[in-house]
């Protein structure tokens, strides 16, 4: 009986011991977290997501990722389920340069921690969603939008994060996050960049902060710090059929890129109809996934290369200046800007991220940036602040597997326990002018303090005046108000008040 068990065991021991790597390794894959993005897009607008086959089908919303999830920690941190990273909720008191923002990291002493750190760029582009709005008022200076939109929703979860617009001295838009990944190379005018990530705007841009070899840093970001296994490191397998795993992601890619430049609509249906390597299940990558393959120690610059591991083919181009090159590359991610929320669509650089600023056409961005083009249209100069390059046909790097699975996605488009009630499906384009004729004669009221919404929010729910909120007098969500009520007592006093929506917040 024993000799008959032991015969039967070890083939069992050895499947066992086999699939040992293999289970091991899948408890290691990272979760990159979804773009939370759940709308459908054309060229120029929200639409009934498209049926297999047709126009536009393949996008973002279609495919259902590792969808965003939070855990409050009550403590003044905030856990992501995905990447396991925790986060600090709140907004640094004020913005800070990066020798400034590390030096804060090293004395910090939070929920009981002290093994806090700035980010790197894989880290803190985690966090951005989708369902952002840059938002449009119309009340431009210098094709700037001068205030906070009404409509205007940040590239990240409130319900969990502080979220602040730029101060009242500067653009609304100027809520850039910190990172500490530098450019391997240098934008703008010779200066020294830092990557970082702009929660009011939706893109990944490197910021010149210093020129360089000078010891006197001329921007400052927003900083939220992190802690916990880092999160962003590529592990590539070239699977010799023409295609290359990312082990750490489970991911794989195609090892060369479309080699010719095309529209948003023709990417999508090039990833759809492509077979390759045996598979005919490629598709468009959304914008973290795509932006998690950046070697952001490459670029022309500095490596002669793409920002891309070398197992990868990527097809030369001349860009703006007249330079060798590599492409810009789509990704499935429409990106929400402007007075026709749905006309352009996110892509990662992987050549240098062309401007032209004083009539000079540099790299003002670096290669690894995150910004969006028209998905048609014709190529140019000068779009936004540092005249960016509009290239409108860019480059397919297809994608397939992962947990991404084709879904139905849901038709809310709600984020946040705030109301915003954005009906992208009728913001048209007249609109939108109505708007900001509008806005010309009547006065945008000014952002609120934290004190005054406090003061506000009570007033408007207290209805038997005895200033403060009872659960029955609580018109929002249950949980929300066991998150409010610090104290247990079962009211809402001024001081346990939610914060104001992001879109009224303003540093002051």
């Amino acid at each position: 009986m024993i000799l008959i068990a032991q015969r039967t065991t070890r083939p069992v021991l050895t499947l066992i011991a086999a699939l040992l790597p293999v289970l091991s390794q899948a408890d290691s894959v990272t979760r990159i977290p979804d773009t939370g993005q759940n709308r459908c897009y054309n060229d120029s607008r929200a639409i009934q997501c498209p049926e297999a086959g047709t126009e536009f089908f393949g996008q973002d919303a279609q495919y259902a990722g590792n969808a965003p999830a939070y855990s409050d920690n009550h403590d003044g941190t905030v856990t992501d389920l995905n990447t396991g990273l925790i986060w600090s909720k709140a907004v640094s008191s004020h913005k800070l340069s990066l020798t400034e923002a590390q030096e804060e990291a090293r004395k910090m002493h939070l929920a009981g921690f002290t093994d806090w750190r700035v980010p790197n760029i894989k880290e803190l582009y985690s966090l951005i969603d989708f369902r952002g709005y840059t938002g449009f008022s119309g009340r431009k200076t210098s094709g700037i939008e001068e205030t906070i939109p009404a409509n205007a929703v940040p590239f990240i979860n409130t319900d969990y994060f502080d979220f602040l617009y730029g101060a009242a001295d500067e653009r609304y838009i100027d809520a850039q996050w910190l990172t500490r990944t530098r450019y391997t190379s240098t934008t703008m005018d010779n200066m020294d960049t830092l990557f970082g990530v702009n929660f009011a705007d939706g893109r990944i841009k490197g910021y010149g902060y210093q020129p360089a070899g000078t010891q006197h840093p001329r921007k400052r970001f927003y900083v939220r710090y992190v802690r916990g296994q880092a999160y962003g490191d590529n592990n590539f397998v070239d699977n010799g059929n023409n295609t290359i795993t990312d082990i750490s992601t489970g991911l794989t890619w195609a090892k060369t890129d479309s080699g010719r430049g095309m529209t948003w609509k023709e990417a999508l249906k090039y990833a759809a109809q492509l077979n390759l390597g045996g598979h005919s299940d490629w598709r468009l990558p959304n914008a973290k996934e795509l932006q998690y393959i950046v070697d952001y120690n490459r670029a022309p610059d500095s490596t002669g290369t793409a920002a891309i591991d070398p197992l990868f083919e990527s097809t030369p181009i001349t860009n703006e200046k007249g330079e060798r090159d590599y492409p810009a590359y789509w990704t499935s991610t429409t990106h929400l800007d402007g007075p026709r929320p749905g006309d352009h669509a996110a892509y990662i650089s992987f050549g240098r991220a062309m401007g032209q600023i004083h009539n000079e056409i540099m790299d003002v961005h670096g290669a690894g940036a995150q910004r969006s083009d028209p998905k048609t249209g014709q190529a140019e100069m000068g779009q936004g602040p540092q005249g960016d390059a509009v290239r409108v046909y860019n480059y397919v790097r297809v994608v397939r597997g992962g947990s991404a699975t084709q879904t139905q996605p849901s038709t809310q488009i709600s984020r946040n326990r705030y109301p915003y009630n954005i009906n992208l499906n009728n913001f048209s384009v007249q609109a939108s002018i109505d708007s900001a004729r509008q806005m010309q004669n009547d006065r945008q009221p000014p952002p609120l303090s934290d004190q005054d919404f406090s003061s506000h929010f009570v007033k408007r729910l207290d209805h038997d005046h005895d200033n403060r909120v009872s659960r029955q007098e609580f018109d929002g969500p249950p949980d929300r108000f066991d998150v409010h009520d610090k104290n247990h007592d079962g009211y809402l006093s001024a001081d346990e008040a939610p914060p104001p929506p992001p879109m009224l917040r303003r540093r002051q």
